[in-house]
């Protein structure tokens, strides 16, 4: 298995009715480094990016990644279903208990990324500086789409209680690192098993026997009721101040995910609306970057936060 180069220390923190898993690294006084993860993730998922910081940086740094509401060990008050506007405030909150006014800099994964990009647009000067890693945001919409998108969202509430949006269980850790690697070809047994164990949890099931749960809450498979408005996006973007470094993998998952809804020259040209932005593209990679390559990851990020 993986063996864990720079292990973290879990921490507690009641937010807005949550109380939230964050791991951490470091020394709380040495400059903050917030890792935000995507959607069915966890924190844990840094781990391999963390170990591959070099000696100098990671002892000048404090790393916060937290579980999102709704992942990994943070739990809260039940709910059926996930606002993107509670992502900004949650972290908002996080910032205001960890380093209080201090700036710092924000890497986002995925949806962490999307996330990070619009929280940096809407307080701006709380970015030092900002790194997006494949957050590529959603397909434009319509006005037009609104009523049947209010309507897909009830029934997919409805059906969550009925209990059809239940997510996958799985025997052993075997069984979810198999999952694991399943979904991405490049992990490595060793990782998987890892992540396994950091992205599962045992639990009794209603016929007295156990399997792993995956540690996410199947509210988060519910559609959201309000519509991508693009237009809402390049004003947060136009508004983000610090410099920013957009990272892609060499892999094209906007191609595989929308069919052509959605493409990456359509992203780009959405991404010009940054003021300051830097474009880089790991090879041998595929959307769970930091993962495939972390390696090549850390450097890009270590060279980007202390550049000049």
């Amino acid at each position: 298995m993986y063996q864990v180069v720079r292990p973290s220390r879990s921490e507690f923190v009641p937010i807005r009715l949550h109380n939230y898993h964050v791991r951490l690294w470091g020394d709380p006084g040495a400059a903050p480094l917030v890792l935000v993860h995507g959607w069915m993730d966890v924190a844990a998922s840094y781990q391999f990016m963390v170990d591959a910081l070099t000696p100098g940086f990671f002892s000048g740094r404090f790393i916060i990644a937290p579980d999102w509401r709704g992942f990994g060990h943070s739990s809260g008050p039940a709910c059926d279903h996930y606002s993107f506007a509670d992502y900004l405030g949650d972290l908002e909150c996080l910032l205001d208990h960890f380093v209080g006014e201090r700036p710092v800099d924000l890497v986002g994964h995925s949806m962490g990324g999307n996330i990070a990009m619009m929280y940096a647009g809407t307080r701006p000067g709380r970015i030092r500086r900002l790194v997006n890693l494949e957050g590529f945001g959603m397909p434009a919409t319509r006005p037009a789409q609104a009523p049947k998108r209010y309507a897909r969202w009830i029934d997919e509430i409805k059906a969550l209680h009925r209990g059809e949006k239940a997510l996958k269980t799985y025997p052993d850790l075997a069984a979810v690192a198999a999952r694991l690697m399943k979904t991405n070809r490049r992990l490595p047994q060793d990782k998987a098993d890892w992540l396994a164990r950091e992205w599962s949890e045992e639990r009794t099931q209603p016929d007295g026997g156990t399997r792993r749960e995956i540690l996410g809450d199947a509210a988060h498979r519910i559609t959201s009721a309000q519509l991508f408005r693009v237009e809402e996006m390049l004003a947060l973007y136009a508004a983000i101040s610090a410099p920013t470094l957009m990272v892609e993998a060499s892999e094209d998952n906007l191609g595989n995910w929308w069919n052509g809804k959605f493409t990456l020259a359509e992203f780009h040209e959405r991404l010009k609306a940054v003021p300051t932005v830097q474009h880089e593209i790991i090879q041998d990679a595929g959307h769970m970057l930091h993962h495939d390559q972390p390696q090549a990851l850390a450097r890009l990020v270590e060279g980007f936060l202390t550049a000049g």
